[in-house]
């Protein structure tokens, strides 16, 4: 049999959707590199951590995606967000201040040593566990189901298997529903607001 044209480019493709998403659950991070953003349209600023998965049967989930992915415009899909506090006096800023605080808090008991002193860019190169939750979300009319990081917690917790759950959350009218396939998620558009800036 004489192979077809484009048979390279199929099965790439064919191996990158088989891959799945990551199960929903707490892992070892590693920060691979940082950025500070502006916030807009009210939004808060927000130091944006580009991570991949360090220890497990996972290590290295979004490296291997990335590396995978056949199409031209892919994006590193590992991202967590640390929204700023606006120092407002709101009762979401208050929030806002108890989860930066949880950040940073984690941070420094996943590292020996480090402390935070207000610079972002020491994040870079650090570790720390993060809790990934599933999301269900509607996109052009269709129920999709991703996995996205939720909430840090100390890498010790996830290691000896203490890090809680995370919930389900459902947004834009999901309801539930058998999804369709296990690759719905890398459909998910990026908007302006959550683009990657890696």
């Amino acid at each position: 049999m004489r192979q077809f044209t484009g048979y390279d480019d199929a099965k790439k493709t064919a191996e990158f959707s088989a891959q799945g998403k990551l199960p929903a659950g707490a892992y070892v991070c590693k920060i691979l590199n940082v950025k500070y953003e502006e916030g807009k349209d009210g939004f808060s600023d927000r130091i944006v951590l580009q991570l991949d998965i360090a220890e497990g049967e996972y290590a290295d989930f979004y490296a291997k995606q990335y590396e995978n992915n056949p199409n031209e415009d892919k994006k590193w899909k590992g991202v967590a967000r640390i929204y700023v506090p606006n120092d407002d006096g709101s009762e979401k800023d208050g929030w806002t201040k108890k989860r930066f605080a949880q950040w940073t808090a984690s941070f420094e008991k996943s590292n020996n040593g480090f402390l935070w002193a207000w610079d972002e860019t020491k994040l870079k190169g650090l570790i720390i566990g993060i809790v990934f939750g599933e999301t269900g979300t509607v996109i052009n009319g269709r129920n999709v189901v991703y996995t996205e990081p939720r909430f840090p917690v100390e890498v010790e917790r996830v290691r000896q298997g203490k890090a809680p759950e995370a919930k389900f959350v459902k947004k834009n009218g999901y309801e539930d529903a058998p999804k369709t396939s296990d690759d719905d998620f890398m459909k998910i558009p990026d908007t302006d607001e959550e683009a990657i800036p890696f």
